[in-house]
């Protein structure tokens, strides 16, 4: 679960998020996602190396240029946390929304 929160504080950044999704298009060298975004690209290299860590994106060297492309693993680690969260929370609305009376908003006898 380690894992899975510190992608979370990761994406807690709205620079990183833009990061990321600009990353689910493809892979993409530091200076197009610097070009894209309205901050400088030391600051896109520090939020790459922070996504980094956090397990959600990865590099590898073309020539003199880093390209970063999400991680698979990480993202999913994300995917099933927010089913595992989100898929207990739809359960117990439908239990409720089963046992109400909509036009009183009171259980049903």
């Amino acid at each position: 679960m380690s894992d899975v929160n510190a992608a979370l504080e990761a994406l807690g950044d709205p620079s990183r998020r833009a990061i990321v999704e600009l990353l689910a298009d493809g892979p993409r060298p530091v200076g197009e996602i610097a070009a894209a975004l309205p901050i400088s690209r030391p600051a896109v290299s520090r939020h790459l190396r922070l996504l980094k860590d956090a397990g959600l994106v990865d590099d590898a060297a073309h020539g003199t240029r880093r390209v970063y492309r999400l991680r698979t693993d990480g993202v999913e680690a994300i995917r099933v946390w927010l089913r595992t969260v989100w898929g207990d929370a739809m359960s117990r609305f439908r239990l409720v929304a089963d046992n109400t009376n909509p036009a009183t908003g009171r259980d049903v006898p």
